[in-house]
């Protein structure tokens, strides 16, 4: 008799750190005979994938870089994987076991491995903790940057001991020092992004801990604190109750204050707050004004010191704001559509404040698990991919190219047809929903060390499709894409983009092969990795791209019929050895139309970026010390740089802004600041962060009425407050995750914050598992308040805001 396998995949984004996790569990019996589900397709794909044989000089040299540990005996159920430091190659994995907490204290341990020879071989430390048992969902964590700092978290029951312990190192691992805690730490440590002896932490007790040597000592700040996050500098937000009851952001009872000096003053900038959060410079605060009233936002970017309202469509008790993305420049803000279960809403976009607000995109798609597949691809400036709901309910992909300002279908691949009786052929990008549903393993990818380069799942049609998705792959930002690979993948860019691996994401069946290329996903070598197959939970790299080596995770049954977990690691660079020089690279016009006619040619956002990057036929390697270089050419102005004013919208498939019906003949009168404006505009601004000069300036202007407005809030030294709110059933919340922290609430209203920008990968993986069930065979992704389902992401800073 076999056991049965459950491995749950799903990618956790930890404290400065991306993790990967492994999770196993033994299931129900069946017999050792049984045949295998397979792999079944509803549409086979019209493409076919380009191949090229591995040579015997290639194949040798993978095999002497191949690297392959089994953890024998290791009873854990979930493995997380850490990066530590930057090029430095060392690698922690832990590994913890899901059982009763309470078993733990009865002789329990984990396991703690450490490799520095980025994942060529592991060593056994658990010696270096004491073999204590160690927190799964936020127990390992490494400081940012080069940082050689580690915590461990360890667990304890609450009720048992006054006080947590965590083990710290500054060596990345070689030594950790044992520290008791005065309390019991409720979520991840938060780094200073700058000084690296300062953390933070939300207890058990809702106090807020301050250590600014390490974790070798702490204090607490504050008392019944609910949520914070980092500002600018030492500068510190967090919501407190003074009561600290319980449920009071549910009841808008929250005090939002700041403190500049990490605790020493504070100043309360907000109250009867529900929830706050902070992104690209702006500081949000959720309010309802009055009883009954819709909820509103309040903005603020000067770190507190004024509040204006946010000029948005209010939200009733069944819609809810998702703020989709933002940089200092402007904020995508997602608003609920009308009606229970309605599943769709409309995107707007900021002004360079955050306070005026225009209609971007229609229909947009949101679900009632609170996922959006909007996505920011970092490999070229201002393009965005989402999903829109369309006609009889079927989902098809937009791209926008110019942040916001247009929105187009995707191009149908160069080498795919869609067949008869498809009216419109369109590629359709997998985002979030399909990997929730575990249509698709993995998001789209990009990189800024990768000019141009998208490698994502999707489907060609007149909309998206429920079958098992291809890989395609764009090489110019998403302006023309080809089918690369057939069936799903997990996939990794490498070498600055000039190495691409994929492994085959059976969920059925185990894998012994990987497949490389270097032309951007042009044609592929395939190279089986080991002779004993296993099943394959995930990808994991060094973060960014810069690296050469991957590891392939997953386990393999044994004899006595227990999984051993096997990690392979191919070091590619043995393979690449030439250095590319001057000859390998070429000169590229982003957005451009190849023709070259037009002085607007390549023009996006007022300017034209010439890129060098690697030739697709040029193989050699970039190198760690590859860096991104460009030239910027300004543009004149077009309709194409404005972006529709407030009170406007673009019409479909027109450069048009035209005034929506309930703004017609009405007066736009502003409050910024206490004072009433009003708003003089042909119907368009200037999109945030565009550069053009001259050209197309319809004329807009703002003039004071010299009238005072009470939609502003001042500091604690104003009696200008926001307004107070006695009896409130609704609620809005927001979690925030920026980089540090991921502070989660679930509640009926919700904001949420995705940003999916690829700035710096973080150092830690958290890899799930394939579900490997033989009446339902699926990838699913699962998680807590403190998990980012954005698995797999690369450079994903994901924050979420719940």
């Amino acid at each position: 008799m076999i056991r049965r396998l459950t491995v749950l995949m799903v990618a956790w984004f930890a404290v400065f750190g991306e993790a990967v996790t492994f999770s196993r569990r033994v299931s129900d019996e069946q017999p050792r005979n049984s045949r295998q589900k397979r792999d079944s397709w509803a549409v086979k794909s019209s493409f076919t994938a380009c191949k090229t044989s591995l040579s015997p000089k290639e194949q040798k040299t993978l095999d002497r870089n191949t690297y392959e540990t089994g953890f024998h005996g290791d009873d854990g159920f979930t493995f997380s994987l850490t990066w530590v430091g930057d090029g430095t190659g060392v690698i922690l994995v832990l590994s913890t076991v899901s059982a009763p907490l309470e078993s733990f204290y009865e002789g329990g341990s984990t396991r703690l491995y450490r490799s520095e020879d980025y994942g060529k071989s592991f060593h056994d430390i658990s010696h270096a903790i004491n073999s204590s048992f160690i927190k799964k969902d936020f127990g390992i964590c490494a400081g940012p940057g080069n940082s050689q700092q580690v915590i461990l978290i360890a667990e304890l029951p609450i009720t048992h001991t006054p006080g947590g312990v965590i083990f710290t190192s500054v060596d990345s691992g070689v030594t950790f020092k044992s520290v008791q805690l005065p309390f019991h730490p409720a979520q991840p440590i938060s780094f200073h992004d700058q000084d690296q002896e300062c953390l933070l932490v939300i207890g058990t007790d809702s106090g807020l801990w301050l250590s600014q040597d390490f974790g070798n000592s702490w204090c607490k700040i504050h008392d019944g604190v609910y949520s914070f996050t980092w500002g600018p500098g030492n500068t510190l937000f967090f919501s407190y109750s003074p009561e600290n009851t319980v449920e009071a952001d549910k009841r808008g009872e929250l005090f939002l204050r700041r403190t500049r000096d990490l605790g020493q003053t504070f100043t309360t900038i907000a109250q009867n707050v529900f929830t706050f959060g902070y992104i690209g410079g702006f500081l949000f605060t959720s309010v309802m004004e009055k009883q009954g009233s819709p909820r509103v936002i309040y903005v603020s970017s000067d770190q507190g010191d004024y509040f204006n309202k946010a000029l948005l469509p209010t939200a009733s008790s069944e819609q809810f704001y998702s703020l989709l993305d933002g940089d200092e420049d402007m904020i995508f803000i997602h608003v609920d559509s009308p009606g229970d279960n309605s599943y769709f809403g409309t995107i707007y976009t900021s002004d360079d404040r955050g306070i005026l607000y225009s209609k971007s995109l229609e229909h947009h798609l949101f679900g009632m698990e609170r996922k959006s597949d909007f996505t920011n691809v970092t490999s070229l400036r201002g393009v965005y991919l989402t999903n829109v709901l369309v006609e009889d309910g079927r989902i098809s992909t937009v791209i926008s190219f110019n942040k916001g300002g247009e929105w187009r279908p995707l191009k149908k691949p160069e080498n795919v047809e869609c067949g008869r009786g498809v009216e419109r052929c369109n590629l359709h990008i997998h985002g979030e929903h399909s990997l929730y549903s575990g249509i698709s393993p993995m998001l789209p990818l990009s990189d800024p060390s990768a000019v141009g380069l998208i490698i994502a799942h999707g489907s060609v049609g007149d909309s998206i499709s429920a079958s098992k998705p291809d890989v395609y792959v764009s090489s110019d930002g998403g302006y023309n894409w080809i089918g690369t690979l057939r069936g799903p993948h997990h996939y990794s860019i490498l070498d600055s983009g000039g190495l691409i691996v994929a492994v085959e994401a059976h969920k059925d069946r185990p894998v012994n092969s990987i497949k490389f290329s270097t032309d951007e996903g042009q044609c592929w070598k395939t190279y089986n990795f080991t002779e004993q197959p296993f099943f394959i939970a995930g990808l994991a790299s060094e973060p960014g791209t810069k690296t050469m080596n991957i590891s392939v995770f997953g386990y393999r049954p044994e004899d006595d019929d227990r999984p051993m977990w096997v990690a392979v690691t191919i070091d590619f660079e043995q393979l690449l050895t030439r250095e590319c020089d001057e000859d390998d690279y070429e000169e590229w016009l982003a957005h451009s139309d190849d023709s070259g006619a037009s002085e607007t040619d390549g023009c996006v956002l007022g300017y034209k970026e010439t890129y060098r990057r690697l030739r697709k036929m040029s193989v050699c390697r970039n190198g760690r010390n590859y860096v991104v270089s460009k030239q910027q050419t300004p543009c004149p102005c077009s309709r194409e740089d404005y972006m529709c004013d407030y009170g406007y919208y673009r019409h479909e498939n027109s450069s048009e802004c035209v005034e929506e019906a309930d703004f017609t003949d009405k007066k736009l009168e502003i409050c910024l600041n206490g004072e009433l404006e009003e708003l003089y505009t042909t119907g368009y601004r200037k999109i945030p962060s565009d550069k053009c000069e001259g050209g197309f300036s319809p004329p807009r202007h703002m003039d004071a009425s010299n009238k005072h407005c009470g939609n502003s809030s001042e500091g604690s030294s104003s009696s200008h407050h926001l307004p107070r709110l006695d009896q409130v059933w609704l609620q809005i919340v927001i979690g925030v995750s920026v980089g540090i922290i991921v502070l989660a609430v679930i509640t009926a209203v919700t904001i949420t914050v995705r940003r999916m920008k690829c700035r710096q990968r973080s150092a830690a993986y958290r890899f799930s598992a394939l579900q490997l069930q033989e009446d339902e065979p699926c990838i699913t992704s699962v998680g807590g308040p403190s998990s980012n389902r954005a698995s797999f992401q690369e450079d994903s800073d994901d924050d979420l805001i719940e």
